[in-house]
């Protein structure tokens, strides 16, 4: 894999690594969601690089944790101008991290909600069987 990194991966490479489709890739990519454009070879197929990668990784991180499209295209925006934005993207992240972790505490009552009634039913099954 670090040989193929040096020269970058082709589109297929590049989704099987990162576990996204190559319609994603392309996608990502025709709306702006790179921080930067993947390079061509001579033959103008894409080459992805170990950054590439990570940018990918995180865009699918922001995507299954909920992220809007719109916000992850604000996001790769504000990284494309630069350190200047650090505080922008902090905050972008700051705010979608507490979205995430009120879903994650929502989710996990529902658990225990889930938990009560398996144990609801464990117990009638223990009344009845004896077990």
């Amino acid at each position: 894999m670090a040989q193929a990194l040096a020269h970058g991966l082709t589109i297929a490479e590049a989704a099987e690594h990162t576990g996204v489709s190559t319609h994603t890739l392309r996608y990502y990519e025709r709306i702006g969601a790179f921080r930067e454009p993947p390079e061509r070879d001579s033959s103008g197929h894409r080459r992805y690089t170990e950054r590439d990668l990570s940018w990918i990784t995180l865009l699918t991180r922001l995507r299954a944790t909920g992220m809007p499209i719109a916000t992850m295209l604000r996001y790769a925006e504000l990284a494309r101008e630069g350190n200047g934005t650090a505080a922008d993207r902090k905050a972008l992240l700051v705010a979608h991290r507490a979205e995430v972790a009120a879903r994650i505490d929502e989710l996990q009552q529902d658990l225990e909600l889930i938990d009560h009634k398996i144990n609801v039913y464990e117990e009638i099954d223990r009344t009845r069987f004896g077990r």
